[in-house]
């Protein structure tokens, strides 16, 4: 089983419950892309059903951890995502409440969904699963991963027990990089620009189309600095239309944006964004309340793309405001 670096409170807590025996049925684990919540997610359910737990801790040697592990485990349900957007829609929350309601056939009699990587989830879809969560099978476990617990409903998020994980230091994130074997060189370029986020520095490393985001969103930075908006312009529109890829790049922009803000009011301080050396240059032409209003600019656009908005018209709108800001 993958070690699973930083996150020590939390996982302390997830084995308090599993020792209490008052483990919560529905828990929302929310924190950025790539910062360990799908891991705390398999960890928490390989507590529930590790055939050896010692004081909360699965094992992660048994037939159970490890069918958890690598996404085997006939009691361990991953709802899929249908249609345009990538969602979970309410066909999806029927079938799960019908499926919910026949008993689970493993030692541990525990089954568990887990809904990953949960991002603007139909209010619909939402009011369907409540009443499950509200009142489940005492088999039945629901596991939500997100961004921020701000994705769902209030009378969802009343119902969960919430947990955030926590950022990772640079030196763990390179500890755990070179315990993957990955090259010196490539765990540094990685570091340089995802810092303690272990998903994403390996992200960085292995696909190729990431380090092509990175590398737009430097280019991106660059334009906005030198105030060139036809380069800018072009720079958006050579991402495509893949939302994924859209939001990714856009909260790269933002993190620059709140760096730049940082190193405004002190040039040795700390960075969380792709490119420190734009930052900083962007830093020394904007004030620390333009930064705020391209913070509030990339957000819209943020929801736009979210609503379903044409992405050419709001990376369009998005560079014209960016430009009046630094113009």
């Amino acid at each position: 089983m993958k070690k699973i670096y930083g996150n020590d409170q939390l996982k302390s807590t997830l084995e308090r419950m599993a020792v209490s025996g008052r483990t919560a049925h529905s828990l929302i684990i929310s924190g950025e892309k790539g910062s360990g919540r799908k891991l705390i997610a398999k960890y928490y359910t390989q507590a529930l059903m590790c055939e050896a737990p010692v004081e909360g801790k699965p094992c992660g040697r048994c037939n159970t951890c490890q069918n958890i592990w690598n996404d085997v485990h006939p009691d361990v349900i991953y709802p899929k995502k249908t249609g345009k957007l990538g969602n979970y829609s309410v066909e999806t929350a029927r079938d799960v409440i019908a499926d919910a309601y026949i008993k689970p056939n493993n030692s541990s009699g525990c089954k568990v969904y887990i809904f990953a990587d949960c991002c603007n989830v139909d209010d619909r879809t939402q009011n369907t699963l409540l009443k499950l969560i509200e009142e489940p099978p005492e088999y039945a476990y629901f596991i939500f991963t997100c961004d921020s617990k701000s994705e769902f409903l209030s009378t969802i998020i009343s119902r969960c027990v919430c947990f955030n994980t926590s950022p990772c230091t640079e030196e763990e994130a390179v500890e755990a990089l070179i315990e993957s074997g990955y090259d010196e060189q490539k765990i540094h370029s990685a570091v340089s620009c995802f810092h303690g986020n272990i998903g994403m520095c390996e992200s960085y490393i292995n696909d190729e189309a990431l380090r092509k985001r990175v590398d737009l969103t430097k280019s991106l930075t660059d334009s906005i600095i030198r105030k060139d908006e036809y380069a800018l312009t072009v720079g958006f529109f050579s991402l495509g239309r893949e939302r994924d890829d859209v939001r990714e790049m856009l909260s790269m922009l933002d993190k620059l944006a709140r760096d730049a803000a940082v190193l405004a009011k002190d040039s040795s301080a700390h960075t969380i964004g792709c490119f420190r050396e734009g930052a900083l240059a962007l830093s020394q032409s904007i004030t620390a309340y333009q930064s705020a209003r391209m913070h509030s600019c990339i957000e819209t656009a943020w929801k736009a793309v979210d609503r379903n908005v044409g992405i050419p018209l709001a990376l369009t709108a998005l560079g014209a405001e960016i430009m009046e800001i630094v113009g």
